[in-house]
């Protein structure tokens, strides 16, 4: 595919030595976080089947990519995927490796601390104290054995050192739809990877803002991944969010029983919404962030595809049978590699086919499609 051709490998990231070997398998547990509803991606994703189920760009969903990328580092058995409820049976279909246990459906949206919080209790319950990584279920990585060297200097580091650690991306533009990172000092090097101390969470700037961040070589793109040991992140809970865990805790006890469901709805009916980034990354004062230099595109909604569709003299990135006439600057991506579609003295619209339904709307309108599939759902 046009544009995937910067994720080809480089000859020193070829012999990258395995980074398995770095650290014990048994003490790494995986929380895969996978519970999305990708309504800007619609007409493709629904609220059936979201985009990190879908097949983007091969014949592998994100989830199945972010399975991928960490399978030679830990163990199946010791991979939890926190989904919505709904979602449960899907997740199970694309990752049969997954033991069935290790599927757990959110019973209400609580945003990102309830679901850390959900992962932490059961890493407790089931594991005793294992190092945790929180990874996301809808971003494209790459490649794949550079993101494993940033993830084992990590999480070497974390439980060394106890701190709470997160993924920075190195930024390459002023992105205004991603969170960022300011960094601190820098605390270490280990494998080449810089380590530093993170001083705080800037949400998604405007385009001025955006701009001064990268000049200042001071910020990195905020990932949405973490590593800490189980024991670090509860005693933070403990002391930012108690109400979450003492709420989640008393839930787990049973974990695997026949009522655990019914429990776990209780539980997340008297939790308040909050972010892990302002429920906790923000207030606790153990918290550093690695410079992550691998490819990383949070997948946010059609205009992030243009980089990964092949692209005509005429600038239209395109998946599917698209011809055209006068018309330039459009995305156009059909479920079917056998559907057409012409346009003709057209500028700068996103097209979509999937079944039957269609999405026409300006690029720079095309964030509003929310507001319809609110309505529509």
């Amino acid at each position: 595919m046009a544009g995937c051709d910067r994720f080809e490998k480089s000859d020193s990231e070829r012999h990258i030595l395995p980074v398995s070997e770095a650290l014990d398998r048994s003490d790494w547990v995986a929380v895969i976080m996978a519970g999305g509803t990708g309504t800007r991606f619609w007409p493709l994703s629904t609220s059936q089947k979201p985009k990190q189920f879908l097949n983007l760009f091969d014949d592998r969903s994100l989830l199945q990519k972010s399975y991928d990328r960490i399978a030679d580092l830990i163990s199946p058995e010791q991979i939890l995927v926190l989904t919505n409820a709904s979602f449960v049976p899907l997740v199970r279909d694309q990752l049969p490796q997954i033991p069935a246990h290790n599927v757990i459906g959110e019973p209400l949206k609580r945003d990102t601390a309830a679901a850390v919080c959900l992962g932490a209790a059961l890493c407790r319950e089931r594991f005793g104290n294992p190092l945790m990584v929180v990874l996301t279920a809808d971003h494209l990585i790459e490649p794949r054995l550079l993101f494993q060297k940033v993830l084992v200097s990590a999480a070497q580091s974390a439980r060394e050192s106890g701190a709470l650690y997160t993924m920075g991306i190195q930024p390459t533009f002023p992105a205004v739809g991603y969170g960022y990172l300011e960094l601190g000092e820098q605390v270490e090097v280990r494998n080449e990877i810089e380590h530093f101390r993170l001083l705080r969470i800037k949400e998604k700037p405007d385009a001025g803002t955006a701009a001064a961040y990268l000049d200042s070589g001071r910020f990195l793109w905020n990932s949405g991944m973490f590593l800490w040991d189980t024991d670090t992140i509860i005693r933070e809970f403990k002391i930012h969010l108690p109400d979450h865990w003492t709420a989640i805790s008393e839930a787990v006890v049973h974990d695997g029983a026949p009522q655990w469901q019914a429990i776990l709805m209780k539980a997340f009916e008297r939790l308040e919404p909050i972010s892990i980034d302002y429920g906790i990354m923000e207030k606790a004062d153990h918290v550093r962030c690695v410079r992550s230099t691998f490819s990383w595109t949070d997948l946010g909604g059609w205009l992030a595809l243009s980089d990964f569709l092949e692209r005509d003299p005429h600038e239209n990135c395109c998946r599917g049978r698209v011809l055209t006439l006068d018309a330039s600057g459009n995305i156009v991506f059909c479920e079917h590699s056998d559907d057409l579609v012409m346009m003709v003295g057209i500028d700068d619209l996103v097209v979509v086919r999937a079944g039957a339904r269609t999405l026409i709307a300006r690029k720079d309108r095309v964030e509003e499609i929310r507001k319809l599939v609110q309505n529509l759902e």
